[in-house]
């Protein structure tokens, strides 16, 4: 079964993003094994602290999570028509080098998705992802889209999509990015 990792961009207890998260592990199930991350721990990247004390703790566990899945799917946030800072942090974490650890992203396969408020979703914060996933050599599923607008009116009290088009979308898109990362993460399936 292929296995995924999923990070929420949000430190919020009552985000969107990790109730997407949340909604993604509930449409794979049985067919994905989809797991879930938060950056709670991430501190503020230090190059001093990097230095002096090498990888936090918190940054080496979440390599090691990256490194035991075959797949990482972003589900950001949109803030101020870009990347959330947090999670921006964490990346840069995760992409330095961290004695005994390979690096985590070069050829990784890498999906983006996110949930928003406003009326554009996270379009901006995941055309904002793009040149970061590349300057790290990931190799980034284009083969869908999914852009949650207007978050408040799609996700109950409890956390739950309510909207089945857009369950619908997100079934397609988990499905289809652990396709591309079941066939080699190139679209293809590997030779024997």
């Amino acid at each position: 079964m292929t296995r995924l990792l999923g990070i929420t961009g949000s430190l919020r207890g009552q985000s969107f993003n990790t109730a997407l998260l949340h909604e993604a592990q509930a449409v794979a199930e049985g067919q994905v094994a989809l797991e879930a991350a938060t950056l709670h721990g991430v501190p503020l990247y230090d190059g001093d602290l990097e230095q002096q004390q090498g990888t936090p703790q918190a940054v080496r566990v979440l390599k090691q999570r990256i490194l035991d899945s075959d797949g990482l799917l972003l589900v950001t946030p949109e803030y101020n028509h870009g990347v959330p800072g947090v999670f921006k942090n964490a990346i840069d974490w995760l992409s330095r080098p961290t004695p005994g650890m390979p690096d985590v992203f070069k050829d990784r396969p890498v999906a983006v998705i996110g949930a928003s408020p406003g009326g554009f979703g996270t379009l901006s914060s995941q055309h904002h992802w793009l040149p970061v996933l590349r300057a790290l050599g990931t190799r980034h599923w284009s083969g869908g889209r999914l852009l949650v607008s207007r978050a408040g009116t799609v996700f109950g009290a409890d956390g739950r999509l309510q909207d089945e088009s857009l369950r619908r979308q997100l079934t397609d898109f988990v499905l289809g990015f652990a396709a591309f990362v079941a066939a080699d993460g190139r679209g293809r399936q590997p030779v024997a």
